[in-house]
Order: C-alpha cells, then sequence, then structure tokens
C-alpha cells in the first residue's frame, strides 16, 4: 500500500488542499493521501492556529466524502516541535507494511535541503511536488534526482491565511471551502 504524506496546518482545509490531494489519489501511483495535521510548524507562530482537534475534526469533514483521502493525527503525540524525518520513522515503525511519501508544494522543495535529515528522507521516500504560482521557474539542487516526481496537478492560488483574513473582514468565501468545512466554521464562529 502506497501512501501520500500531505502535511500542513490545515487552518483551514479549503477546496486548494482537497484539489491537489484528490488529483495526487487519482493520477499517481499512490493508494491514498493522508492529510498530517501538524501541531505546531516550527517556523509559523502558535497564536493563529485553531486547536489542534478542531483542525483535524476540518480535515475530518472535508475528507469524509473521498474513500482515497484520510485525516492523520499521527503528528499529536509525537514530541513537538516535530520534524518530519520523525514523524516518518514512527510511521515506518507503525505501519511496516506501507510505503510512505511525501508530497510537497514547488516552494517546499527550494528549501527542502534546509529541513532535517533530509538526505535520509530522500533516500527511503519518494517525493511528489505539485506545483505552485511562481513568476520563474527555478532549479533545484534536486532536478531529476529520480526519488523525486512532479505532478501536474492544477495550480491552485488560494491560501488558509487569504481565507482567515476574509471572514474576518465579513466575506463571503464558502465556495471557497469543502460544505462541511464551512458549516463547521460558521457554527463555531471561527475566525471571526
Amino acid at each position: 500500500m502506497k501512501i501520500g504524506l500531505y502535511f500542513g496546518s490545515f487552518n483551514p482545509i479549503h477546496i486548494g488542499h482537497l484539489v491537489i490531494a484528490n488529483y495526487i489519489a487519482e493520477y499517481s501511483d499512490l493508494n491514498e493521501v493522508w492529510f498530517v495535521v501538524t501541531p505546531h510548524n516550527p517556523f509559523k507562530k502558535k497564536s493563529s492556529l485553531l486547536d489542534n482537534f478542531q483542525r483535524l475534526e476540518m480535515v475530518y469533514r472535508a475528507t469524509k466524502d473521498y474513500t482515497k483521502l484520510k485525516p492523520c493525527d499521527i503528528e499529536f503525540n509525537l514530541p513537538q516541535p516535530n520534524y518530519t524525518i520523525n514523524t516518518l520513522v514512527y510511521l515506518q515503525e507503525k505501519y511496516p507494511n506501507y510505503e510512505f511519501s511525501l508530497i510537497m508544494g514547488e516552494d517546499n522543495l527550494k528549501s527542502f535541503h534546509k529541513w532535517k535529515n533530509y538526505e535520509v528522507i530522500l533516500e527511503n521516500h519518494h517525493i511528489y511536488v505539485y506545483p505552485r504560482v511562481s513568476d520563474e521557474k527555478t532549479e533545484t539542487q534536486f532536478e531529476g534526482h529520480p526519488k523525486i516526481h512532479s505532478v501536474d496537478a492544477p495550480i491552485m492560488e488560494l491560501s488558509s491565511t487569504f481565507i482567515r483574513n476574509a471572514i474576518k473582514a465579513g466575506k463571503n468565501i464558502k465556495p471557497m471551502l469543502p460544505e462541511h468545512v464551512w458549516a463547521y466554521l460558521d457554527e463555531m464562529n471561527f475566525y471571526r
């Protein structure tokens, strides 16, 4: 079983996340894509994050109608701040018969060489890279690497930050969110 791991704070999860994950699940050799909800990214300020379980609930609601997309809270029980390499080692021990790959945007690939133990990650895992909006096509040191696969997923110019700011400003962004996620955000009065 081949699993793609799509890491993010998903604060909130939006249709851009779903489109990319579903595209990769349908058009690659991966059997499933797991949305790994990160409790706290060492590079992000924590204050704007909703509670871990509220974000997991949104991912659960967003993915429940898709058989190949799953929510994953594996990082909630790992020491913080957590690094991707630790999560991969933990998952490999917990699910020895699964093959785990990473899913990341082109922008993340540019800084991948700064990740903790990135060489070990590349040695043991494939990486599926989806395009991001960018003025110039940047070459990375990983160009042509046999374990890095470019995926021709639709380019989604939508961010969780934009959505949070739009909600705070009282804008109607309902079409940008999965229906169940919008209902939950509205009911809980999040980001207002």
